[in-house]
């Protein structure tokens, strides 16, 4: 299994990594940061195979991903 984090404070909601994430992991939230962006959550970590292709896609380099032991 693995662990997504997100850094929603410097997130821009570009999408890109929603559009990227071959599991459909990801999703542009709700709720809205400082600079008044809707961030990206995690829908379901569970389907997550850890390809990294969402945080290869974010220009702000605001995605980490672990794998859990």
């Amino acid at each position: 299994m693995y662990n997504l984090v997100i850094n929603e404070a410097k997130c821009k909601a570009c999408g890109l990594c929603v559009r990227a994430c071959p599991r459909d992991v990801l999703a542009l939230g709700d709720h809205i940061n400082a600079d008044g962006y809707k961030y990206v959550v995690v829908t379901s970590v569970a389907n997550c195979i850890g390809c990294a292709c969402c945080a290869i896609n974010c220009p702000d380099m605001i995605i980490s991903i672990y794998k859990e032991d």
